[in-house]
């Protein structure tokens, strides 16, 4: 009988959405009879507390990025990895103390370069293998490929949020590259899987918008305030999701808006589909939960952050999501109402591609495990 496994799940502190990816991953490792511990900073302990209650939580902080309110966000993330390495050399020598004291047996590091290890099976989790540099740097981005390619042959497995063929949402991030062998695409994830039921075409929508912010400061306030100036005397209601999870239950009015500080991904899923409209980011994370509800949107890319104007441009040429800049609400924009994009293939092989990647993780450390004990 295989024994019960410590797992240790570490997500990367930019924004809520790298906390809530794991979630589908953290409840599939729970099923199959695995203590899993998830360790971050408090913002995504709060939300792990809130949806996956009976975890192991622990405190283990690391890089926690922050945007510019001018510069470009490749600009001020240059200027940022210094820090970035340090953090990365700190948790990764403070990780071996852990694996210790808590008989951590695999780490799960999401877009953490430091947490890995060794001696214990380590699986990285990135949807960008590429990471899309502007123009005039575009003959960088080999370079950064490489990197992460070292940065990935240091881990036991790594995973990618996504599918493998055309039908894919990250395009050139992730696809067309010479990847190492230990790369598995594990299908879209998204904290609504569980919570999804059959689709109903008849299904009647309440007449509002809603508002889904993401990403650090002080990006996420300044497209805030913008919608707030252009619906807050226009109808339908339009309702602000926060994402605030330290917050859960407040809620403020202006005008026609009210926002909220945080729901459950069960209110917030409920809240989507019964949408008029839905204006959101375009961080991936928010990107595979709409496809996860076949769900249309206006997506408005962080100015500067090329991984979401990438995106933007990527999903709204397949048609799958509208896109506008954020510079570009000021003028107005154009709301399609009750638009949906049916993904249910997307969604069906999602499910099998997860399940085969935690067998392969689980096996992959049941035969490290087996071989290295001594023979009695």
């Amino acid at each position: 009988m295989s024994k019960r496994l410590n797992i240790f799940i570490c997500p990367l502190e930019w924004g809520l959405g790298h906390a809530a990816r794991m979630i589908p991953l953290a409840i599939k490792l729970r099923e199959m009879n695995n203590n899993v511990i998830i360790g971050s900073g408090e913002d995504h302990l709060s939300l792990f507390r809130a949806e996956v209650p009976g975890l192991s939580y622990l405190k283990f902080p690391g890089f926690k990025p922050s945007y510019s309110r001018y510069l470009p966000q490749y600009i001020s993330l240059l200027f940022k990895i210094p820090n970035l390495l340090y953090h990365s050399i700190v948790e990764h020598y403070r990780l071996k103390t852990f694996i210790k004291e808590n008989a951590i047996d695999i780490i799960i590091s999401d877009n953490r370069f430091g947490l890995w290890n060794t001696e214990i099976t380590s699986v990285y989790v990135t949807h960008m293998p590429l990471i899309p540099l502007p123009k005039p740097m575009k003959f960088l981005e080999p370079v950064g490929v490489f990197l992460h390619r070292r940065i990935i042959k240091r881990y036991s497995l790594c995973f990618i949020p996504d599918l493998p063929g055309e039908n894919n949402l990250t395009g050139r991030l992730s696809h067309g590259l010479k990847l190492p062998d230990s790369v598995r695409y594990i299908g879209i994830l998204s904290r609504f899987t569980n919570l999804i039921g059959p689709l109903h075409a008849n299904q009647v929508k309440s007449r509002h918008n809603t508002v889904i912010l993401s990403g650090p400061e002080p990006q996420r306030e300044i497209l805030k305030q913008k919608l707030v100036a252009l619906l807050k005397d226009k109808e339908p209601h339009t309702l602000i999701l926060e994402g605030k999870p330290g917050k859960t239950g407040e809620t403020t009015t202006n005008g026609n808006i009210t926002c909220y500080s945080h729901l459950t991904a069960s209110q917030m899923k409920e809240m989507i589909e019964s949408s008029n409209s839905i204006i959101t980011r375009s961080g991936y994370s928010t990107i595979m939960e709409l496809v996860s509800l076949n769900c249309n949107a206006l997506i408005i890319p962080t100015p500067g952050q090329t991984e979401q104007e990438y995106l933007a441009e990527y999903l709204s040429e397949k048609g799958w999501f509208d896109t506008v800049s954020q510079g570009g609400i000021d003028a107005g924009i154009l709301l399609r109402s009750g638009n949906i994009v049916l993904h249910p293939e997307i969604n069906r092989l999602s499910s099998i591609l997860l399940s085969e990647a935690v067998n392969e993780l689980l096996a992959k450390h049941h035969k490290r495990y087996y071989s290295n004990k001594p023979c009695k």
